[in-house]
């Protein structure tokens, strides 16, 4: 079950986030292959999050699943859900991180 926790210094109180909610399930799903209804989203907005030095609109995002992540997989991830955080919070993509995890790569290592 992948899972996308996003944490952003914005007010999200009266902001509509069925859209990104919407749209981050359906490209996280979709990139990593696993069925929507397996995808869970987490959104926590009004974090005190600074990044180059200011305050200006940012995000942070964690993803971790079981599985379906690798190098291109990545890329995917943080280009699509990039895009979506601009699309529907007007995040700049460059103030915009992901963390990927996946949790069987390190299960080979016990």
């Amino acid at each position: 079950m992948p899972c996308l926790y996003i944490s952003t210094n914005l007010n999200l109180d009266e902001v509509d986030t069925d859209p990104l909610f919407s749209q981050a399930t359906k490209a996280v799903a979709s990139i990593i292959g696993r069925p929507e209804h397996f995808v869970m989203v987490i959104l926590k907005g009004s974090l005190a999050i600074r990044f180059n030095g200011n305050k200006e609109p940012a995000a942070y995002a964690e993803i971790v699943s079981m599985g379906g992540i690798n190098r291109e997989v990545k890329r995917r991830l943080i280009a699509t859900l990039g895009t979506i955080l601009e699309d529907t919070l007007s995040i700049p993509t460059a103030r915009f991180v992901l963390k990927v995890y996946d949790i069987n790569a390190n299960r080979s290592k016990l």
